[in-house]
């Protein structure tokens, strides 16, 4: 007999138990009882369970236990989506005295004030960010939760998530860790490395059906069959079929455009499924969508019109506040069909009764198309089934042909995932990790770095002789270009390579910034020049912009407008002048963006979304404020010309606004309409009171009012020029904390 399912039974206080049953639960899953004992006993546990099989209720009830006693908690998503999921679900516990926080953004800060709260939910990088500032209260976690473990196997996420677990086994060994995973074929490796216990189930509670769909016909792994019939988008009569059940659909396809496409021509086929009631409920999301942004752009009008039919698309191109919309209509049943990128499957939970797998192939550059791995698959697979609602979730993957649909099933449907492999190896992420290792204090000598390195998964999975190599060469590196002293074998970082850890930057970004502030002089350059050092960095360039045909003529006339300009001049080598017309198109967007161009014309100009926008300004922001620290460290009298541009493209706006933006609620539309109105400073503001403003275009007497709470002080502070009000680092967590929105 196996151990109990009743939440009554469990190792909890009264209290805890009372909360649960609040929220209808009364058993746990079969999964959930055998992994909730040694995980309320304290023991390290890796969980590989599949998408809504109940891997966090396992990790919150370990987390609220410890809390309750005295502990302190820290748990890691990779997304901001999920921390903000996570805390809402964690919050349900404040009732019993705990306090909940959350911290996502703002890397060059030490995050002291978190210290008031007992269980803080982060990203990867805010964690790492935290250990580099050495903050005090990372000392006495007892328990570290690292949601979706398996994305130590990312190669952009997963060095930092493997090195933060391994760095806090080294600064706590007594502390917890709950490793959540989905189903991965090594996920008991990850159990050796971390000295954990190890639960490993397919158990979902919904039934799972899995199929393919080809020439008509649904042919299930349980030998069963579904006739939907043909047409000219073979998915189609499927989805009929499941919305006339009353279901919804999940749609993953593999590219933007191919997410918009599908649900532009999806709108007819769904439209027909509302009735008088859905039709209103769809209406309502649309509207929804199309107050969300100030700056209207004609993605918000196509997803709007395709949420009037029952449709939307979901990918990173969507700003915030339309994901918020979408994810919400979808969830509240308000959107039948969502067609969406693989993104939202490592999101948050957004399950569906029927997941429809458009594409099992993708473009990978370098590579051209190629065949999407099992896990990522399966990931998508589990958001069929909705518990609560649904008896049995139903995931088909389409075939093209009869070879594909071999694939399908021998692959995809009766074949197991891919083991998940370490990303550290990267030279980028070793010279990155091994100087935040140095300068935070956590290795002073070499053989304390490379027994570091030897007790990653890296190296758990790896030959100790290669791990020792490259670990060796990132030392080199940092040391050549001064960010580490060497002594012996004694290591100390510098000051730069102190401050340049704290700024979370690559070592190698941080060169190419004091390179070009030291060439810069007194800075009196075109912004350009500096917008175009920034888009070369190796941080940037990794939101950086792909030349299309239509690029190169235009981008050639403005390198010959500002050849004299450039601060490290233009290549000849054409392989080097078409990296720097790549990074000279990205410059040229945030000079746009400073400019004060309308989203609409950059996403026309350069074929980007909304969301790319908001992405690529967030990194700018951060490798610009990090060039003007570098340059005050070396006292490089361009510091100030970069400080200005730094605030610029925080706000999106030209310097004649600085000073409006800095009120809250103020961003670069308002501003302009305010300075239109001649409304140039904050002492005219002050002048005008709440009636005059509230008749200037998009402010109003709410947003008026707002003003002059904050007029009467800032004035009265005489507030110095070229000081923005905000703080420097602030804008990371805007919009998260109860601050301004750069696009308000």
């Amino acid at each position: 007999m196996g151990p109990s399912r009743k939440i009554a039974d469990l190792d909890l206080p009264s209290e805890v138990i009372d909360v649960l049953k609040g929220q209808g639960l009364e058993e746990l899953y079969p999964p959930q009882a055998e992994a909730i004992g040694p995980a309320l006993a304290g023991k390290n546990l890796v969980l590989a369970l599949p998408t809504a099989s109940g891997k966090s209720l396992v990790a919150y009830l370990a987390v609220v236990k410890k809390a309750l006693a005295g502990g302190r908690a820290l748990y890691i998503v990779p997304l901001r989506a999920l921390a903000a999921e996570k805390l809402e679900d964690l919050k349900a516990f404040e009732k019993l005295g705990l306090r909940i926080g959350v911290s996502t953004g703002d890397y060059d800060s030490p995050g002291e004030s978190l210290q008031r709260y007992d269980v803080v939910v982060a990203t990867s990088e805010k964690a790492d960010s935290l250990l580099r500032h050495r903050t005090g209260w990372l000392r006495e976690l007892s328990v570290i939760v690292a949601d979706e473990v398996h994305l130590i196997g990312d190669p952009e996420r997963g060095p930092t998530l493997e090195v933060i677990i391994s760095r806090f086994r080294q600064l706590n060994p007594r502390a917890q860790i709950l490793a959540l995973s989905a189903t991965i074929s090594n996920s008991r490796e990850l159990a050796k490395w971390l000295g954990a216990e190890h639960l490993c189930s397919e158990w979902r509670p919904v039934k799972l059906r899995e199929g393919v769909l080809f020439d008509g016909e649904v042919r299930y792994t349980d030998n069963t069959r579904r006739v939907v019939g043909v047409a000219d988008e073979p998915t189609f009569p499927l989805v009929a079929q499941v919305l006339g059940e009353g279901g919804q659909c999940l749609m993953f396809v593999s590219t933007r455009k191919s997410a918009e496409t599908m649900a532009r021509k999806a709108c007819a086929v769904v439209a027909k499924c509302l009735g008088i009631a859905g039709a209103e409920s769809a209406s309502a999301v649309a509207s929804e969508l199309e107050q969300s942004e100030q700056e209207h752009t004609s993605m918000a009008g196509r997803l709007a019109e395709a949420a009037r039919s029952g449709v939307a698309f979901h990918h990173a191109g969507l700003t915030a506040a339309m994901r918020k919309a979408v994810e919400g209509g979808f969830k509240a049943g308000k959107l039948k069909l969502l067609v969406a990128t693989p993104t939202l499957a490592a999101g948050i939970n957004l399950p569906a009764r029927t997941v429809i797998i458009r594409d099992i192939k993708r473009f990978e550059a370098g590579s051209g198309q190629v065949y999407i791995p099992v896990r990522e698959i399966k990931q998508m697979a589990g958001r069929a089934g909705r518990p609560r609602y649904d008896k049995v979730g139903e995931a088909v993957i389409y075939a093209r042909n009869e070879s594909e649909e071999r694939i399908v099933f021998d692959e995809y449907l009766l074949g197991g995932p891919e083991p998940v492999d370490s990303r550290l190896g990267n030279e980028r992420f070793l010279r990155f990790h091994a100087l935040s290792s140095v300068a935070g204090g956590f290795a002073s000598t070499e053989e304390e770095l490379h027994r570091f390195f030897e007790s990653t998964f890296w190296a758990h999975e790896g030959i100790a002789s290669d791990v020792m190599e490259a670990s060796e060469a990132a030392i080199d590196f940092l040391v050549q270009e001064k960010f580490v002293e060497r002594e012996g074998g004694e290591l100390c970082a510098t000051t730069f390579g102190k401050r340049v850890s704290e700024l979370y930057i690559d070592p190698l970004s941080a060169k190419t910034m004091v390179d070009a502030t030291g060439r810069a002089g007194d800075g009196i350059r075109d912004p350009l020049a500096f917008l175009q050092v920034a888009a070369s960095t190796t941080d940037l360039r990794r939101v950086g912009m792909y030349l299309r045909k239509g690029d190169i003529q235009w981008l050639d006339k403005e390198a010959e407008k500002a050849r004299d300009q450039f601060i490290f001049g233009v290549p000849d080598e054409p392989d080097e002048y078409e990296w720097f017309l790549a990074d000279l198109k990205l410059a040229c967007l945030l000079r746009d963006w400073i400019d004060e161009k309308g989203e609409e014309d950059i996403t026309d100009r350069y074929d980007v979304g909304p969301g790319d926008i908001r992405a690529k300004v967030e990194t700018g922001r951060w490798i610009l404020y990090s060039m003007r620290e570098l340059a005050r460290l070396f006292g490089h009298p361009c510091a100030g010309a970069i400080d200005k541009l730094h605030r610029r493209v925080e706000e999106g706006v030209r310097e004649e606004l600085l000073g409006l933006v800095t009120l809250r609620g103020i961003g670069r539309v308002r501003a302009r309409a305010l300075y239109n109105s001649g409304y140039h400073t904050l002492e005219l503001l002050g002048r005008a009171g709440t009636e005059k403003l509230s008749l200037v275009p998009k402010i109003g007497p709410v947003v008026a009012e707002m003003i002059m709470k904050q007029i009467a002080p800032s004035i009265g502070a005489g507030q110095k020029e070229g000081e923005s009000g905000k703080g420097a680092a602030q804008g990371a967590d805007k919009g998260e904390n109860g601050k301004k929105s750069y696009f308000d």
